[in-house]
């Protein structure tokens, strides 16, 4: 219970949910459309946010059109725009096989998505996705 005089700022909280083909036409939509989202939501292109963003969004939704893919299923992005912090997840539809760090070889062609996002989110993690599937979760604070 708050003070009676103690004044609380309203908290909005911002959320967009889409899903996409999985393939690389849906990935590429996933990212255009959710830079525009953000640029709705005062997060303008071309800033530092907005850049990082998309380049998390770029390679989770590559990743789950390649790696996650199920045929006749689609991937999810959602992204959740609070009070200091922009939470990004991608979601599919694939159990067996769950994202991690690994150093490709120097002469590879793919890789290294995973370490762009950690390198790029404040956070990110894996999660179980109910009713199947994963969701890999990245955060931006600020």
């Amino acid at each position: 219970m708050t003070h009676p005089h103690t004044r609380q700022e309203p908290v909005t909280v911002r959320v967009f949910t889409q899903r996409f083909s999985s393939t690389p036409l849906g990935a590429r939509l996933a990212r255009h459309l959710a830079l525009h989202q953000l640029h709705g939501w005062g997060i303008p292109r071309g800033t530092r946010t907005s850049d990082t963003a998309a380049v998390i969004i770029a390679e989770l939704a590559a990743n789950a059109t390649t790696h996650g893919r199920v045929p006749g299923r689609d991937f999810e992005l959602s992204l959740c725009h609070a009070p200091g912090v922009l939470r990004i997840d991608v979601s599919d539809t694939r159990t067996e096989r769950r994202p991690h760090l690994n150093t490709p070889a120097v002469d590879a062609d793919s890789g290294r998505g995973l370490l762009l996002v950690d390198a790029l989110a404040d956070r990110w993690e894996v999660l179980d996705r109910v009713p199947l599937g994963k969701t890999v979760r990245a955060e931006l604070l600020w």
